[in-house]
């Protein structure tokens, strides 16, 4: 049965991160910021997104990053927060996601890595 929202279309996962300090509205603005990129450079439909996942470093507990997509209306998008595993050495203070959603087939996924956390994945800089 073919679904006319998902024809032609397949799923992608698109990766971002953005730095943030450990209070609430420094974690819901980044959130935001984030998020909005990534729809931005993407073209996304909220009605095409499956789900979001949210990590953040160990420092940053004061909100949950997915109150920031429910408050931008994402709120028929399965999310879930998540800790990073804290590595010894790696940067502090970093929100990621980790969202799928639908793409027209052919059309490649752009990152979006916010701040110095364009460090994280110096490989997919010229992607930005």
């Amino acid at each position: 049965m073919s679904d006319p929202q998902t024809d032609g279309m397949r799923v992608a996962a698109i990766r971002g991160a953005a730095p943030a300090s450990n209070d609430a509205d420094s974690i819901l603005s980044a959130t935001e910021e984030l998020m909005r990129e990534i729809i931005a450079v993407n073209q996304l439909d909220p009605s095409q997104m499956v789900s979001a996942i949210f990590t953040t470093t160990e420092d940053l507990d004061a909100e949950f990053p997915a109150v920031a997509a429910r408050r931008m209306g994402l709120n028929e998008v399965p999310l879930m927060c998540a800790r990073e595993i804290p590595v010894p050495g790696a940067m502090a203070g970093v929100i990621r996601v980790m969202l799928h959603t639908y793409l027209p087939a052919g059309v490649k996924a752009r990152h979006v890595y916010l701040g110095e956390t364009r460090n994280l994945r110096v490989d997919l800089d010229a992607a930005q």
